[in-house]
């Protein structure tokens, strides 16, 4: 897009140090280019398994209201703790089996808490345990971000499925149909979701979710119209 830069930051999973670490090394890159609007782009799974979900999402809020406009997409670790906390209580267990239990203890509730805790109980402890800001800001996090030449998502699309017609379940959760196709999708599909040791490229995709949690590297994607590249930061 002329005149605006993006910034695409993968799968950062409560990974607070990382994050701080890495706008910093964004805020030194974008001061080397020319002059632009820059946006921040973040591709979802800012919560769970790592330890500071809470502070993440305080830091991206403030981020938002203090310096350059930022854009949420919508992760399958938010969208599990959403259905939870609003449609479906049941699935909870699961959400905490898969991260979420990092996330609970990190707005102060016990892991004996969490763990007595059952059905309807789980539940209201959350929402009561969970700022309202915080609900606020996940529900307001979006599918899809069409910047210029690049479709931004969490996981990836559908192959076959024309990109106004994807659903969202898949813009979340796909993995193989999407990572094994060489289909041309029109635009190239920035997205994180699947974790490997370094960013991915390929023909029809770019892969940033490089394990911040696991792996301590998180990266970021810039999107420029002459210059793209990525921004690494990494605490061993």
């Amino acid at each position: 897009m002329t005149g605006v830069r993006a910034y695409a930051i993968g799968d950062i999973h409560g990974r607070l140090d990382l994050l701080d670490k890495l706008l910093t090394e964004i805020d030194s890159d974008d001061a080397t280019l020319p002059k632009k609007e820059t946006q921040m782009i973040f591709l979802g799974d800012l919560i769970d398994r790592g330890p500071h979900s809470k502070q993440v999402l305080d830091r991206v809020i403030e981020l938002g209201r203090t310096n350059r406009k930022c854009i949420v997409i919508r992760g399958n670790h938010e969208a599990s703790l959403l259905q939870g906390l609003f449609e479906n209580p049941r699935i909870l267990p699961q959400w905490l089996r898969h991260g979420g239990f990092e996330t609970a203890e990190s707005y102060g509730l016990s892991r004996g808490q969490i763990i007595s805790a059952k059905g309807a109980n789980l539940q209201h402890l959350l929402l009561s345990a969970i700022p309202e800001r915080h609900l606020k800001f996940l529900s307001d996090t979006v599918a899809q971000v069409r910047f210029g030449d690049y479709l931004l998502v969490h996981a990836g699309v559908r192959p076959g499925v024309p990109l106004d017609k994807q659903k969202p379940e898949d813009l979340m959760w796909i993995r193989s149909a999407f990572l094994e196709s060489q289909a041309d999708f029109g635009c190239t599909i920035v997205h994180g979701h699947t974790i490997s040791e370094t960013a991915i490229i390929r023909p029809n995709r770019i892969g940033i979710d490089t394990g911040a949690y696991r792996t301590g590297r998180l990266t970021a994607l810039c999107i420029d119209e002459d210059n793209t590249h990525f921004i690494d930061a990494h605490i061993a």
